[in-house]
């Protein structure tokens, strides 16, 4: 795309022959009638308007390729010597020269000079003889690939005898005709250029006709200078005719400049009209804009389009129709397109079904009716809608009340674009509340690994009454290519709100209504009414996200969570007087040495503004074939701020370079690094971004193991491949392992079926007086006859409960935690023995029983389960075991529901999955473990199977923060593999964020520096820099040439420059100055593998497969400890280090050996000593924490207990004064593979795929 903001600037007029006809036939008959006459392009002006010296062009030729289209303008003989001159003018002299021919016009592609001036002139082009005002309007123009270009036309009238003053015969009568001047950009900045163009206009009124070339040309080569900002805060600023401008920038790159007044549509239309259109344009109907001003067209259709975002209208879009197009509304597919006024009632009485829209009056109707018979926007997202309205200040005169009078217009003019950008900031995000809060169920019901959505049970989720909105949207272009995004996980305005406004819910309450919700249900409002309905959650969801996403509206402002980021302005310098190639590359070489000034004047943590400053200079020095300069400030940007990094243009540069300017990039190791990595990122097969979206089907042939899986995600039944396993296996007990379609929708079918009628329970008040707020019912028994009278049975996920018949009332059976037996037994009745389930509670004598009959042996399977999921719960301080259960316990029901066979309980007690355990392996955990274990976090919530914890890291809380609240907490730093990064909020141990993705390999270290950055070491060999603040991955560090595995933090220096040491894998340890981020000082250590490395006092601590080195902080070793003799092997290596400098040891521990070795450093010769850790097989990981050392391990088969053949992973504590172990700790059914202190209180464990989970330990 173009860096410029002039893509072309093009003269639109009648022809000199067509006038000159008007003025003859005045004259002869004395009056003017109606004269309407054909516009034609009179001029195309487009850059370069200056050529390089013909060295230069020869040697950039074969790189640079400019992509030109050519207007031919047939020409017949001049009609007469009246139009020659003036012909010749237009045509730049040709015709004078002797080109009679054909003229070739150079005009960049995709500007489509054959429509161009009938949209200049959509209203015709009039002689009259009286002047008009000069008028401006928009236009935008869509190529066939969806590509944008945007258009100020400014019509000014002149008198036609000033074309004629130099012929004989010019006319008597004074006549005037309209030119029109179209700038064309293709960024949307109409305000801009409507400035620029106000400005062209005083020159023209005090010009001759004759120099009128001159001084458009000299107009659209001075646009052509005018760089495009980066997406970001930094505006550009720049004078034009003593006129301050202001250029905005994009908020990102995947949004547009807003450079327009976002209240129009408020002025235009009440809340409810404005809905409708919105409405309107979410369903894709044919809507047509119409108003008697054509200016106001482009700027409200372009304000609506922005309201919709991020979803982007996908159909034809022409808000501008001349009159020769208005067969354009006969198009039979959606469309939003406008006209004039004028034409209403003709396009009304001869079209059909198409959404009439009057801004002039602000009324929507149908071509066939007065009303618009279309479903609403829902009703509470309207409603919402319309508070955020009706509290809008859109008046600027009413703000300027109590400012004191500006007697500058440019000051005038910046209190203006402060005002309106502020306005602009606070619409934007009421528009985007109103898309959240219409879509903010969408995700509920994807399904991401599969790419599905669950579109028929999303409009089940729907009240009845927003289905066929609902159905309607779903079945658009426009709301595919959001479902595209959302399950691309983009991160944009929409998802960032519905992230941060997400109801916060603890992670055991599920999907169905909670008690809280039902008494809401019964006593409060419609709003508090449709909060409870409208949510239909998948059991994907059940508690697999800890943050569970109920179908809220938002209920606060959205611009006070999100305010807006403050804005820098650049001033470019004056433009040249004249513009000469010379002259046009002084103007750059000022503009580079201003950027130069403010990059130095930049205050360095502000690298986002630094980026956008390094982004402009780069251009400019590409601009001035400087092409190593430019490469060099694209290398820095692209380590200051990845997100704006240009990858085509900077892969365009690096191909362009001459042989003599590649030796010396060769040279510069920055450079070379650069050009490497464009190289090697375009050697990679392109991959793109999968647009398939697909609706979940119910299946029509036999599944095996791996379709079933695929089957029972897609359908949102359950994320969980191990509990998929076990519901194949439970299928197919005794038969061929293929689930058949009927039985898979006949489970499908009665799983929603289930769901739905959870959400209609009736309950007794006196229920939901006793059970807790958050509790759920999951199951109700048929009426049957208890040990306390006749009632119903029902379950939550903390008790069992009676429901007496035919009166009100509570009985609480049993906690599942307080359950001391569970067994059936059998009532008798009359002359058989009815089964029934006895239930034996701690603290109760008298033991509780249900005469179930046929529903018996699923209950004592579905409490047993609930017993044993509590009991794991409890122990090991990790309430997903309960979820597991719940989730297991559903299952059984639902299988014993459509089975409806004799085998249905043997195949539901194949998900018994706790209770088997708690039979076969021992649950009770070691006291040590028990006293010392507060809680365990599941990272791979999201995920259908667990994975790694690599690296742990904890960043400590802020006592202040403009940003958001979640900032002023601790957060926790999870590194999963495959590059995916998790962070908790350490407070809540809430998930903050799902996952961000921080390249693709493996990351090794983590380090968190002060509050601002996260700097992560990965296998690929690049140090990723996360702002803590926006969570985001937007800087790099690529220095390291192999793969990064170590980062420390000079303490000593922490408040100061910032001093960080890197390491990799081959031995190259690189010291950072963290601000900068510039390489201070390089070393290289010799050794087969450097994998970590420890700052202490004036040394630095390297820990190198076989030994283990001290260097000098200037990198000469000072001693190097190796690995004893009897202890070398190949597969032998030091895996970790502890160095306590006061007391002279030096604690290490080796990847395939279950003993810690302590080293005696104080001594001429160190002496070593061995320390036994019992049930151990190989050290991973250490960590000092107060006066203790925690240590990682793999535990040995047997040792620990083994759950499902998984060994379990070791915790120990040694005390290094008495070099004693204090406490062995159990809670990872796989190996620890890293450790993490939360401010010296906590410990963290992080564990492999396995067990997958992290464990919070309590130090003492």
């Amino acid at each position: 795309m173009s860096s410029r903001l002039l893509e072309v600037c093009v003269v639109v007029g009648a022809s000199p022959k067509k006038l000159w006809e008007v003025c003859q036939a005045v004259d002869s008959h004395g009056s003017l009638e109606k004269v309407l006459l054909e516009p034609e392009v009179l001029h195309v002006l487009a850059p370069p308007f200056v050529s390089r010296p013909q060295a230069e062009r020869k040697a950039g030729r074969s790189h640079w390729r400019r992509h030109h289209s050519f207007l031919r303008k047939k020409r017949k003989r001049r009609p007469s010597a009246v139009t020659a001159p003036i012909q010749d003018h237009f045509s730049g002299g040709d015709a004078a020269n002797g080109r009679e021919g054909s003229e070739d016009i150079t005009v960049p592609k995709d500007i489509d000079l054959i429509a161009l001036p009938q949209l200049c002139f959509p209203g015709g082009l009039q002689v009259t003889n009286v002047k008009r005002e000069d008028q401006f309007h928009f236009l935008v123009f869509t190529d066939v690939f969806g590509n944008k270009s945007h258009g100020v036309v400014m019509q000014c009238y002149r008198p036609v005898q000033d074309w004629m003053s130099s012929c004989e015969n010019g006319g008597k009568s004074k006549l005037f005709s309209a030119y029109g001047f179209c700038v064309i950009s293709k960024y949307p900045y109409f305000t801009v250029l409507k400035d620029c163009l106000s400005c062209l206009l005083i020159k023209l009124r005090t010009c001759r006709f004759l120099d009128v070339e001159e001084k458009v040309k000299d107009f659209a080569a001075k646009l052509a200078l005018v760089p495009i900002p980066p997406p970001g805060q930094l505006h550009l600023m720049f004078t034009l005719h003593h006129l301050t401008i202001e250029l905005p920038s994009r908020e990102d790159k995947d949004h547009p400049a807003v450079d327009l007044d976002l209240h129009l549509p408020f002025l235009c239309f009440r809340p409810q009209p404005l809905l409708q259109v919105l409405s309107c344009l979410l369903q894709e109907q044919r809507v047509v804009l119409f108003s008697a001003d054509w200016a106001r067209l482009t700027l409200v259709a372009e304000g609506l389009l922005l309201f919709l975002q991020p979803l982007s209208w996908q159909q034809p879009y022409v808000p501008v129709l001349a009159e020769g197009m208005l067969d354009f509304l006969m198009a039979p597919t959606a469309f939003l397109m406008g006209c004039h006024l004028c034409h209403f009632k003709e396009v009304a009485a001869e079209t059909n079904d198409l959404i009439l829209i009057n801004i002039d009056n602000g009324s929507v109707s149908t071509s066939c009716s007065d009303t618009v018979d279309l479903p609403e926007i829902p009703s509470l997202a309207a409603d919402c809608f319309t508070q955020r309205y009706q509290s809008l200040q859109v008046h600027f005169d009413l703000d300027q009340c109590l400012r004191v009078s500006c007697s500058d217009i440019n000051d005038q003019r910046a209190q203006r674009r402060v005002w309106q950008r502020n306005l602009n900031h606070r619409i934007q995000g009421i528009t985007t509340e109103l898309i959240v809060n219409i879509f903010r169920d969408v995700s509920s019901h994807l399904n991401y690994e599969h790419r599905v959505f669950n579109s028929e049970e999303f409009l089940k989720s729907r009240e009845p009454a927003e289905r066929l909105f609902y159905k309607n949207v779903l079945e658009t272009h426009i709301f595919h290519r959001f479902l595209r995004d959302r399950l691309n996980k983009k991160m944009d305005n929409f998802a960032r709100l519905e992230l941060s406004t997400r109801i916060k819910a603890s992670v055991e309450v599920p999907r169905r209504p909670t008690m809280q919700e039902i008494q809401a249900r019964r006593t409060s409002s419609l709003l508090e009414n449709r909060l409870i309905n409208g949510q239909r959650m998948s059991l994907s969801n059940l508690v697999d996200d800890q943050t569970l996403n109920f179908q809220r509206i938002i209920m606060f402002d959205p611009a006070q969570r999100m305010p807006p980021k403050p804005v820098k302005v650049f001033q470019l310098p004056e433009f040249p007087e004249t513009l000469s190639f010379h002259a046009v590359q002084s103007y750059y070489c000022e503009l580079i040495q201003l950027l130069g000034k403010a990059i130095n004047s930049v205050q360095i943590d502000n690298s986002s503004l630094l980026a956008r400053y390094f982004y402009l200079r780069g251009f400019i020095n590409l601009l001035c074939s400087r092409r190593l300069d430019a490469l060099a400030d694209f290398q820095t940007l692209h380590k200051t701020d990845t997100a704006i990094f240009p990858t085509q243009l900077v892969t365009r540069l690096v191909d362009s370079l001459m042989q003599e300017e590649q030796q010396q990039a060769k040279r510069r190791p920055e450079l070379k690094r650069l050009i490497l990595k464009v190289k090697t990122e375009n050697e990679k097969p392109s991959v793109q971004l999968d647009d398939d979206i697909k609706k979940f089907e119910l299946p029509r042939k036999n599944l095996d193991r791996e379709e079933f899986v695929r089957c029972i995600q897609e359908g949102g039944i359950v994320k969980d491949v191990a509990t998929i396993h076990r519901l194949f296996d439970a299928f197919t007990v005794g038969k061929s392992k293929q689930v058949n379609p009927e039985l898979f929708k006949s489970f499908y079918t009665f799983w929603k079926e289930t769901e739905t009628e959870a959400q209609d329970v009736n309950l007794p008040t006196e229920v939901i007086d006793h059970l807790d707020h958050s509790e759920c019912v999951y199951k109700l028994s048929s009426c049957v006859k208890t040990s306390h009278g006749v009632g119903k049975i029902g379950m939550t996920q903390k008790r069992l409960f009676l429901l007496p018949e035919g009166q009100p009332g509570f009985l609480e059976i049993t906690m599942f935690r307080d359950l001391q037996e569970v067994k059936i037994a059998s009532a008798p009745f009359l002359l058989v023995r009815i089964p029934s389930l006895r239930i034996r509670t701690s603290g109760r004598l008298e033991a509780f029983e249900a005469n179930l009959k046929t529903e018996t042996e699923l209950w004592d399977l579905m409490v047993k389960e609930m017993w044993a999921g509590r009991k794991m719960a409890d122990q090991h301080k990790d309430p997903q075991y309960m979820t597991q259960a719940l989730t297991n316990v559903l299952l059984m029901d639902a299988v014993v529901g459509c089975l409806q066979t004799q085998r249905s309980i043997c195949a539901a007690s194949k998900l018994a999955y706790f209770d088997k355990i708690k039979h076969e392996v021992p649950m009770m955990v070691p006291k040590s473990t028990s006293e010392t274990l507060k809680h365990k976090i599941n990272p791979s919530l999201d995920l259908a199977e667990p994975q790694t914890v690599h690296v742990l890291l904890y960043t400590p809380g802020q006592l202040t923060c403009n940003d958001s609240k979640d900032e002023m907490n601790p957060k926790l730093w999870v590194a999963l593999s495959g590059g995916r990064l998790v962070v908790f909020d350490a407070a809540s141990w809430s998930m903050l964020q799902d996952s961000i993705q921080v390249g693709e390999s493996q990351l090794n270290c983590m380090l968190g520096l002060v509050h601002e950055q996260v700097w992560i070491g990965s296998q690929d060999s690049v140090i990723y820099i996360i702002d803590t603040h926006s969570l985001t991955c937007n800087k790099q560090l690529t220095e390291h040439r192999y793969e990064v595995t170590g980062l420390t933090l000079d303490a000593g220096e922490q408040q100061s420059s910032l001093q960080t040491y890197s390491c990799s894998r081959d031995g190259t340890i690189l010291q950072w100055d963290s601000s900068s981020l510039k390489v201070k000082r390089q070393f290289q250590l010799s050794c087969e593998r450097l994998s970590s490395i420890h700052i202490h006092g004036d040394a630095l601590w390297c820990c190198c497969g076989d030994s283990i080195v001290e260097l000098r902080r200037s990198g000469t070793p000072q001693r190097r400890l190796l690995l004893p003799e009897h202890l070398r092997s190949s597969s032998s290596h030091f895996s970790s280090f502890i160095v306590i400098p006061e007391q002279g040891q030096l604690w290490t521990g080796l990847a395939d050996s279950g003993d810690l070795y302590l080293w005696h450093t104080d001594g001429h010769e160190p002496s070593l000593e061995k320390i036994s850790l019992t049930g151990c097989s190989g050290i991973t990981c250490m960590i000092r924490v107060k006066d203790q050392i925690w240590v990682g391990c793999r535990g040995r088969s047997g040792v620990g207990g083994q759950c499902g053949s998984q060994l379990r992973g070791q915790l120990v504590v040694v005390d290094p004064q008495s070099h004693m172990v204090s406490k062995e700790l159990q809670a990872h059914s796989d190996s620890i593979q890293t450790l993490c202190s939360a401010e010296d209180r906590y410990v963290l464990s992080g564990s492999a795929r396995r067990d997958g989970k992290i464990a919070v330990w309590k130090v003492e």
